[in-house]
């Protein structure tokens, strides 16, 4: 080799920590609920994600969920949960335009079957049957938000 020669460092993806940030369920109505007659609940979910460097090289990611459940008949509460699982990631040498997908989409779908777990678990643990959170395609919600940020970009009107 030349002195000209650069020697290209591996990108580097490791998993170091996860982790339970915060965890909240709430069953304010029971016993008396615990009698309805099996119909599906009214469930209001939202799923949030964040992610943060916490050192050189490492990055903290976090899926945070909530979710409501009501009676379909009668409105009532039957539980609420609130899990924000994370984990501390070692990302070096991956290239700046994959960033963000790497935080978006592949360190998400790494956390959130431990986030399933704990919600499912919760539940059981609340009386209630398993509530299995569905898969999640993170990649198609990371295109989803990359298109509509052009399709906003382009109809921001430009100052002459």
């Amino acid at each position: 080799m030349s002195a000209n020669d650069q020697t290209v460092e591996e990108p580097i993806f490791r998993l170091l920590r996860i982790y339970i940030k915060d965890v909240s369920f709430e069953n304010p109505n029971s016993p008396e609920i615990f009698d309805r007659s099996g119909k599906q609940p009214k469930v209001d979910m939202n799923l949030g994600l964040n992610h943060r460097k916490v050192a050189d090289d490492q990055w903290e990611v976090s899926i945070k969920i909530s979710a409501e459940t009501r009676d379909a008949d009668t409105d009532k509460l039957l539980f609420e949960i609130e899990v924000e699982q994370a984990a501390v990631f070692y990302l070096k040498n991956i290239p700046d335009e994959h960033m963000a997908m790497v935080l978006a989409v592949d360190c998400p779908t790494i956390i959130l079957p431990y986030t399933r777990q704990v919600v499912s678990q919760m539940t059981v643990d609340g009386g209630f049957m398993p509530f299995l959170l569905e898969p999640v395609n993170f990649r198609g919600l990371f295109e989803s938000k990359l298109q509509q940020a052009a399709k906003e970009a382009e109809q921001e009107p430009t100052i002459q």
